[in-house]
């Protein structure tokens, strides 16, 4: 029996703070974008501060769609072969550049760290949602 209701095709539903902590509990998600008429869609280490996710960027086409506050998608997930059961998490809404220095060093104090460790200068982009679902394949 699944511990939460479930969809037309048998998937669990999962609630908001539980879509909240499977956002956490992974360093890697996918942010997608449109960039220049096309869908864009890249792998970023993340975290979750409250009910938004964060990540690093250096200059570049993530750091455009979030300075011009665009619509985003966002999703991490896991899936387990072994027993053929997995999850998945989107968070919806709009990506700000964060240019507060009091917030920037909040966020410093998460313990995320770039990717890439050329970058000078690392940018902090915040996704606030619009939208938090998820969904379980249960075991």
């Amino acid at each position: 029996m699944s511990e939460w209701p479930t969809d037309h095709v048998g998937l669990e539903t999962l609630p908001f703070d539980e879509c909240l902590r499977l956002l956490g509990s992974v360093p890697v998600g996918r942010i997608g974008f449109i960039n220049d008429g096309e869908v864009t869609v890249l792998p970023v280490n993340h975290a979750v501060d409250g009910q938004d996710v964060i990540f690093h960027v250096a200059y570049g086409s993530k750091l455009a769609a979030a300075a011009k506050q665009e619509a985003v998608a966002f999703e991490a997930d896991s899936y387990d072969p072994a027993s053929k059961s997995g999850w998945s998490v989107l968070v919806t809404g709009w990506a700000e550049l964060v240019l507060e220095d009091a917030e920037i060093s909040h966020l410093n104090e998460l313990g995320l760290h770039p990717w890439a460790t050329r970058v000078d200068k690392p940018y902090w982009i915040r996704i606030r949602p619009t939208s938090i679902t998820g969904r379980r394949i249960p075991a």
